[in-house]
């Protein structure tokens, strides 16, 4: 296979990849986005291999752009509240809805992130010849919450294709490394960690946290949901009023489908002085909330999958330190600028930002460490596209020397 004989299907969750496209094509960022997206560093090493690629996304409406290396396309997700019996049988007809697009568009390589579809569905696709190439984004089962017999039944049957139906595995942190090979009993197709990708010119203007600590600033950055901690949050600003202190400010910065119900409980518990719901924020205004905070929570809580949590990587990268639990598999890379809790530990994550409000020596030790972990997420080496560029090499080799092999077979004389 020569890398211009690439065509690579890459299905992708609900990333704006037309609107990263557009960006891209000018040579630009997309502004909604912090981290260099997934789909930019995909049209970059496309471009590379001057690969033909199809690109799906999910998405609420259908929308379309075609050029001559790539096809984009948003494509809606039947029954998107689904649950029980009727979201697995979901997963997998989008996942044969992607195989009948792989197969119209004579996909010879795919790209498949979680949540797209299960992923015992892309056996399928190896089956038909397509090299398989899962992009895990979430830890592949919950370490501090149970599973159903849907999600056990789907881990099972998914055993064999991380085994050895994948030309590669792209994982984001290395718990996820650690589930892929305990599922395989270390029988696993090759894996290939990688770590989100920034870019150091939008962190250049952050300064230093205010040595001004009264109010202290408490951000949370995310989607404003239950499994987000987010009214763990207000149960945390609550019992440290409760005590006396006022000075601790919480700015809850994001969108979500229980905004409107957290706001109203924040008036309920006559919080509204302290405690603030600021809505969905672009880069620039979550880059002056940054400027603005001492430390960042990240309260998920154990039902919730996790993968690696961005907000911790922009926290260090903007230097705050983080007040969080194991839920989160990004600990183990920024462990020396976190103080990490007991998963959904009420008093837990009220001393820890007690703390951090007043032991200004553990404060700035945090502070510190978050300089010597920023490198790692500006180190193009670790990227997304860096490790998919190394396993689409390895494709091609593998094809090369398979063809050089079946030419070199000398027909027996009779």
């Amino acid at each position: 296979m020569k890398s211009k004989s690439l065509r690579i299907l890459y299905a992708v969750g609900p990333e704006d990849v037309i609107q990263s496209y557009k960006y891209w094509s000018q040579g630009e960022q997309s502004p909604a986005q912090v981290s260099v997206t997934y789909s930019s560093q995909f049209y970059d090493v496309c471009q590379e291999f001057d690969a033909q690629a199809y690109v799906i996304a999910q998405a609420k409406t259908h929308d379309l752009i075609q050029g001559e290396q790539f096809m984009i396309e948003k494509l809606p997700v039947p029954l998107p509240n689904a649950g029980g019996i009727v979201y697995h049988l979901r997963q997998i007809f989008y996942g044969i809805k992607l195989l009948i697009s792989a197969l119209r568009f004579r996909a010879n390589v795919l790209i498949a992130s979680s949540g797209t579809t299960h992923w015992f569905v892309l056996y399928l696709f190896s089956w038909l010849g397509i090299r398989v190439i899962p992009s895990v984004h979430c830890v592949l089962w919950r370490e501090y919450g149970g599973q159903s017999w849907g999600e056990k039944i789907a881990l099972y049957l998914s055993r064999h294709l991380f085994a050895n139906k994948c030309a590669g595995i792209l994982a984001v942190s290395n718990e996820i490394a650690r589930q892929i090979q305990q599922l395989t009993v270390k029988q696993n197709s090759p894996v290939f960690e990688f770590l989100p990708s920034y870019r150091p010119k939008d962190f250049a203007d952050i300064p230093p946290p205010s040595p001004v600590r009264s109010p202290f600033h408490v951000l949370f950055a995310g989607r404003v949901e239950y499994d987000k901690g987010v009214f763990d949050l207000l149960e945390i600003a609550r019992s440290i009023t409760a005590v006396g202190i006022s000075d601790i400010h919480f700015h809850i910065c994001g969108g979500g489908s229980q905004l409107e119900t957290l706001r109203h409980a924040v008036r309920e518990s006559g919080l509204t002085d302290n405690f603030f719901c600021h809505g969905y924020l672009l880069k620039p205004q979550m880059r002056e909330m940054f400027a603005r905070s001492h430390i960042v929570v990240v309260p998920t809580r154990t039902e919730f999958v996790e993968g690696f949590n961005r907000v911790v990587a922009e926290s260090i990268l903007c230097g705050r330190p983080v007040v969080t639990s194991p839920v989160c598999p990004a600990l183990s890379y920024v462990d020396e600028a976190v103080i990490s809790v007991p998963p959904e530990d009420i008093s837990a994550y009220r001393e820890a930002i007690l703390l951090l409000y007043r032991d200004l020596e553990i404060y700035n030790r945090k502070r510190l460490a978050c300089q010597r972990l920023q490198s790692q997420f500006y180190d193009r080496d670790r990227s997304w596209g860096n490790r998919l560029r190394t396993i689409l090499h390895q494709i091609i080799e593998t094809e090369a020397n398979q063809n050089h092999n079946q030419n070199n077979i000398v027909s027996p004389v009779l």
